[in-house]
């Protein structure tokens, strides 16, 4: 296997010095190729000659390795591709474009590469160990590369984010605390129109560990939703500090959000991100109640256990605005709950059950039927809840079905520890 890795090896180092003879030419095609596939790195001079600036140096070093054999672990990133990532940032190009751009320039520099192996060994036993090694080394380059890089482009923006949204968030703060504003003079001054439908949000990270930059991660899952609602305009983000962002997504005259899609877009995107939004509203004053809505909701997801990654003020408007005291409203849940405030799995199957029973006019025939249960064993359970909190479920129906709700979103927070 040695002998076979070495003579794979000047094969490669072959192949790469025959590549090198025409360096300028494989890196101005790889770079081509990437504009083309990529609509987001159009447009933009600087961004396009940064572009080609990263491939020249990135298709050098890898030839470099290939022909000397150098281990990967010797090797940094060039510094062109650094600059690349930084500049992406501070234009707001997705990450994914960033990383889109190395799997394709890795393709198209292994056709090159493949081409002129192809011309040396005719399919040959040490062509097949010369193309597995030249695998295994350039995939292992573009792997601890684009590593490297997703750092670099998190801290660049980050960094741009905050720098760039100060003046910003003086103008929103003046905008949400004042009653008479000039739209004419506000809406240049953000950079936002004012006067259509807004989804206000609220994203943060519980804590930010290690070297993940938090408000490049809050930025991405903010344009990620805007996509989804296709936002006719950028969403107006205000960091509040590294790790809580505000945001209003712009939805024209469109009123219309399916909070299930928001759901899974956060789901899918970035587990340890948050994010909490408000209902639609128009014009000034929806921007501000829209902001509210999901400034409250927020505060109540921070206190929940576990937190959840998405909600909308509508599904938890009553706990929202009731709960401005977690002690006060867990002391009236325990009222309202009596036992069955126990933070037991029994305890929490007899509240479901008594949920649902309430949802569905109470109905022992529905509850089984949402629940795949027995009507006998929806009738035991419901005796059983009522026998423990001391009174009929229908007794008080309306308080009994907000400490229901409130227990279901905010968890054992809620609830008294098991005996």
């Amino acid at each position: 296997m040695a002998v076979e890795h070495s003579e794979a090896a000047k094969r490669l180092s072959v192949v790469a010095e025959n590549v090198g003879s025409y360096l300028a030419e494989v890196s101005r095609d790889v770079g081509e190729h990437n504009i083309a596939e990529i609509p987001e790195l159009r447009g933009d001079p600087s961004v396009t000659k940064m572009l080609q600036a990263s491939v020249a140096e990135n298709v050098a070093t890898l030839l470099h390795i290939f022909e000397n054999d150098i281990p990967l672990d010797n090797i940094e990133g060039p510094a062109a591709a650094s600059e690349q990532a930084r500049r992406l940032a501070q234009r707001g190009v997705p990450l994914s474009a960033l990383i889109r751009a190395y799997r394709i320039g890795h393709w198209r520099f292994l056709q090159w590469c493949l081409d002129e192996l192809d011309r040396q060994g005719d399919g040959d036993k040490l062509s097949s160990a010369a193309t597995r090694r030249m695998l295994q080394v350039s995939f292992g380059y573009i792997d601890q590369v684009t590593q490297h890089l997703v750092v670099v482009y998190q801290h660049e923006r980050d960094h741009w984010l905050l720098s760039q949204t100060a003046a910003r968030a003086a103008r929103v703060r003046d905008i949400l605390a004042e009653k008479n504003v000039d739209l004419d003079w506000a809406e240049p001054a953000l950079g936002y129109r004012l006067r259509q439908n807004h989804l206000g949000l609220v994203a943060w990270l519980p804590t930010l560990k290690g070297e993940g930059a938090g408000l490049a991660r809050l930025d991405r899952i903010t344009n990620e939703i805007a996509r989804k609602l296709d936002c006719p305009a950028r969403p107006l983000f205000v960091p509040r500090d590294a790790v809580l962002a505000w945001a209003w997504l712009p939805l024209g005259a469109h009123r219309d959000v399916s909070w299930q899609e928001l759901s899974n877009v956060v789901e899918r995107s970035d587990p340890s991100v948050h994010v909490c939004t408000g209902c639609v509203g128009y014009g000034i004053e929806g921007f501000r109640s829209t902001h509210r809505q999901a400034v409250r909701t927020q505060e109540l997801a921070a206190v929940a256990k576990p937190v959840p990654p998405f909600t909308d003020f509508s599904t938890v408007a009553p706990i929202a605005l009731m709960a401005t005291n977690i002690d006060d409203l867990r002391a009236w849940v325990w009222g309202v709950l009596g036992p069955l405030a126990a933070d037991d799995e029994s305890s929490a199957r007899l509240r479901e059950t008594a949920q649902i029973f309430l949802d569905t006019g109470c109905s022992y025939t529905a509850t089984a039927g949402a629940q795949i249960l027995h009507k006998n064993t929806v009738q035991y359970r419901i005796r059983k809840a009522e026998e423990i909190m001391g009174h009929p479920v229908q007794q008080g129906h309306a308080d009994l079905e907000v400490a229901l709700r409130a227990v279901q979103y905010l968890g054992s927070t809620l609830l008294r520890s098991p005996a």
